[in-house]
């Protein structure tokens, strides 16, 4: 199972890979993508259009919170970029690879239409995807295991504002940081790694979730919602996580040998004008 991880954090011979936008297709056996917030100023549209463009696969998997709902119940917000994400998704889809569509919690709204198939659409809240070497995946977007989100909604749109503000002001920083010659820094990547709260509410968040993947008999589970991509194996169960579209830009892929692996893209034409690159980010345990 352990084969089936690409790199280890804890390896101290991993190194970030560097991939140029040189414009070049990439081919996979699946692509899991979750948190895009399509609707929302943190969405970093332009980076995931372009990202779609060159990246390709069979089967395509959107791990939920793809449309922001709540953001959009507040304020219009839609940009020719959003738009721009949507035709690249249709046009896989009109092109044969088949888009699942996993429903998240600022898309729940489309909850009601789980089941239904567009042509190579489908909607659903759960999915299964079986790896090149028979690894059954389970596929959903998380927030069923977040007890804030299923308890306390209000308490969960108070969260919503307030990451919504933190992004504002980080926005604001890093282009200061920009014009000093200094790189991307993400305030709330940051709190995640040094808040003790934080840390172990992502802990028991992994915890049941790979609990239940091991009563479902899956070898592993993809998940989003808490935008914190990660990838390893906990008790003899593999623990992905796609990330986000907001901040850390990150994909899941299957390469065509079967390995998984976590993709961080960035892209020229983005807001903060980063540099296009990739990184192996697998974690073993």
């Amino acid at each position: 199972m352990q084969s089936l991880l690409s790199g280890s954090n804890s390896d101290p011979e991993w190194m970030p890979v560097d991939e140029l936008a040189d414009g070049v297709h990439r081919q996979y056996r699946a692509i899991f993508i979750s948190d895009v917030h399509l609707g929302s100023k943190g969405c970093q549209a332009e980076a995931l259009a372009e990202f779609l463009k060159f990246h390709h696969a069979p089967v395509l998997y959107l791990v939920g919170d793809i449309i922001d709902g709540w953001r959009m119940k507040k304020r219009h917000f839609w940009p020719q970029s959003h738009t721009d994400v949507l035709r690249r998704l249709f046009t896989k889809a009109k092109r044969g690879s088949r888009v699942v569509y996993v429903t998240g919690n600022h898309d729940e709204f489309l909850r009601r239409y789980s089941g239904i198939h567009f042509g190579n659409i489908e909607l659903c809240d759960e999915a299964e995807h079986t790896t090149l070497t028979g690894q059954r995946l389970w596929i959903l977007h998380g927030d069923a295991y977040d007890g804030v989100v299923t308890c306390h909604k209000w308490l969960a749109l108070l969260g919503d504002w307030a990451y919504e503000t933190m992004l504002h002001i980080n926005r604001w920083f890093n282009k200061a940081r920009q014009k000093l010659g200094f790189g991307y820094w993400s305030l709330s990547a940051y709190l995640k790694h040094r808040v003790k709260r934080a840390l172990m509410y992502i802990h028991e968040y992994e915890v049941l979730l790979i609990r239940d993947a091991k009563k479902k008999n899956m070898a592993g589970v993809v998940c989003g919602h808490i935008h914190h991509a990660e990838m390893r194996v906990l008790d003899d169960v593999i623990y992905c996580n796609c990330g986000d579209w907001v901040e850390s830009c990150t994909a899941l892929v299957e390469h065509l040998d079967g390995r998984l692996e976590i993709l961080r893209y960035h892209s020229a034409s983005a807001k903060d004008d980063l540099p296009l690159q990739s990184c192996n980010e697998g974690s073993g345990s």
